[in-house]
């Protein structure tokens, strides 16, 4: 059974109060929980990497715990989640695919009403790589208000043998978004897309 020993968890918020125009009535929260750990698969091809999903179901849950506190302690307000990882240059791609379900469940067993797809990016990058991991509405994914990214990076990190593995998630969507489309308080969260 593989390990992946933890050397760093790492939480940023944001507090977006304006993008230019008038302020909103309150400000628009993003935040990202990551943690740079070892990757057992480093440096090696693997044929079965499922199984090792199950050993960082207790990292998804952590981080998702972490996430709901530095939003406020109340996942009621939390409308937006995304997720991803950077694998360090001795892993391979699928190696942050690895996160998909410890990950990605974690937040929607802890956000109640979510349906919609987590929003997911990946890549292999060298030693303080960011990435950008897309945000989405957490019920429906065609509530266009909900785009947007939060941008990561470990300065120190990932290692060769490492990866960061990444949770975010966020309160409201883009300060002044106005492109139309399904709004958030048409969600009939019935399907995962309205």
């Amino acid at each position: 059974m593989p390990e992946f020993p933890i050397r760093k968890i790492m939480v940023v918020t944001e507090e977006i109060r304006h993008e230019g125009g008038t302020p909103p009535d309150r400000p628009r929260l993003r935040a990202a929980a990551m943690a740079l750990v070892k990757n057992p698969f480093a440096g090696g091809y693997a044929q079965d990497l499922q199984p090792a999903m199950e050993d960082l179901k207790p990292l998804g849950r952590e981080l998702t715990g972490r996430l709901i506190a530095a939003l406020g302690g109340d996942a009621d307000f939390i409308d937006g989640y995304g997720k991803g990882a950077i694998v360090g240059t001795a892993g391979e791609i699928e190696h942050g695919a690895l996160w998909h379900v410890p990950g990605g469940y974690a937040m929607r067993e802890r956000l109640g009403a979510s349906r919609a797809i987590v929003p997911s990016a990946m890549k292999v990058g060298a030693f303080g790589s960011s990435l950008d991991v897309p945000l989405g509405h957490a019920n429906a994914a065609y509530v266009r208000s909900h785009f947007d990214a939060i941008t990561v990076t470990a300065h120190d990190g990932p290692r060769p043998d490492e990866i960061l593995f990444v949770l975010a998630m966020s309160i409201g969507g883009r300060v002044h978004s106005r492109m139309g489309g399904l709004e958030a308080w048409q969600v009939k969260g019935e399907d995962g897309l309205r």
